[in-house]
């Protein structure tokens, strides 16, 4: 339906729009002598709205030849055959009003007609045009709308595919085994148990902080790492060994627990299928224009084809997709027995925000 025609409000305010061309149209008459005031006053406000009715056409007309696929030359033809033809029904229109009220009421000679009818045929015309104009201009604020309402949704779809993802990273598995660790020490090593359900409530509590923010500092997002490197090395001992080392890039800004996914493969799929175990590295640096974290871990150089971290990196690079476009990568090596995962992000200007957007 024609967004016009959807509400009545609308349309009673598209007729009253058409009063004063009514009223521009019948001075043109009246000054050319064409006909009195009397019956260009009753000729051409009725013959303009109904023409207003007619225009509603241009709606259609432009959608046809959109400008984003259309070129110059066809939406010119387009609109200019549309005039002509929409011109000519309302001459017709015209010729028929004019001799009815004629006849009927009086109001002056019906072969008058023949003198206002260029009039009447350049006015249609040129209204026509301009209904063209603003359809295209009403189409294009509709776009505008329409796209701004799809990133609206599309950003409350990716918020809440995002909530759902960060509490899909606490990995079950890691709960589980970070459970089952804290039990087994209770018995051997009361302060050992202690020390982990410590680390992994501050793990927990920080994960929920974090994920309710858009941008956090790196540094924050290597804190975290760091606790729950610092959990798994209560579960692995010394098989478990962590280097840290991210010095001007601390403060640049990164989505919250992009990193967590990365660390996460390290130890499951790296140290913890390692007899002796390996040291898990982390180091960051800022260029120019990006921030550069590498992470890399020994990994089991004969371990079955097809098994390792598909699902983690591709959720990483989802992430990076929807946030940055092709402006982020997540970039993944494997030589001399390690597995490294480098992942380069745009520096963003701005500040931190400290809380939740809920």
């Amino acid at each position: 339906m024609h967004p016009i025609l959807a509400r009545p409000a609308r349309l009673a305010i598209y007729v009253g729009l058409w009063v004063p061309p009514g009223v521009l149209l019948a001075a043109l008459l009246a000054l050319q002598g064409v006909f009195s005031w009397r019956l260009s006053l009753a000729t051409a406000i009725p013959l303009a709205i109904a023409y207003g009715f007619l225009c509603l056409s241009a709606w259609y007309v432009a959608a046809s030849a959109p400008v984003d696929r259309a070129g110059p030359v066809r939406i010119g033809t387009t609109a200019s055959a549309a005039a002509f033809m929409s011109s000519a029904v309302w001459l017709l229109m015209a010729r028929g009003w004019v001799s009815g009220i004629a006849n009927v009421a009086r109001l002056g000679d019906p072969h008058g007609f023949r003198a206002a009818a260029p009039t009447l045929f350049g006015f249609g015309f040129l209204l026509y045009l301009l209904a063209m104009a603003v359809s295209y201009v009403a189409a294009a604020f509709e776009r505008s709308r329409d796209a701004e309402r799809r990133g609206l949704e599309m950003q409350v779809l990716a918020r809440e595919a995002e909530l759902r993802a960060l509490r899909a990273q606490i990995d079950p598995h890691f709960l589980f085994n970070s459970l089952q660790s804290i039990s087994a020490l209770t018995t051997v090593d009361p302060a050992a148990a202690r020390r982990m359900c410590l680390l992994l409530a501050d793990f927990l509590r920080e994960t929920l902080a974090l994920g309710s923010r858009e941008r956090i500092p790196l540094s924050s997002e290597l804190a975290l790492a760091r606790r729950f490197l610092a959990i798994e090395q209560v579960r692995f001992g010394d098989r478990l060994r962590v280097d840290v080392r991210a010095t001007e890039a601390d403060d640049s800004l990164v989505p919250p627990l992009v990193l967590q996914p990365l660390v996460e493969n390290a130890v499951t799929h790296g140290i913890a299928h390692m007899l002796e175990g390996g040291v898990v590295r982390i180091a960051a640096e800022r260029g120019p224009a990006t921030v550069r974290v590498r992470i890399d871990n020994p990994c089991d150089r004969d371990r079955p084809a097809g098994r390792g971290t598909r699902v983690g990196l591709a959720n990483v690079r989802a992430r990076l997709r929807t946030l940055y476009g092709s402006e982020a990568a997540l970039r993944t090596s494997e030589a001399d027995g390690r597995f490294v995962a480098e992942l380069e992000l745009p520096i963003e200007a701005g500040t931190v925000a400290s809380g939740s957007r809920g």
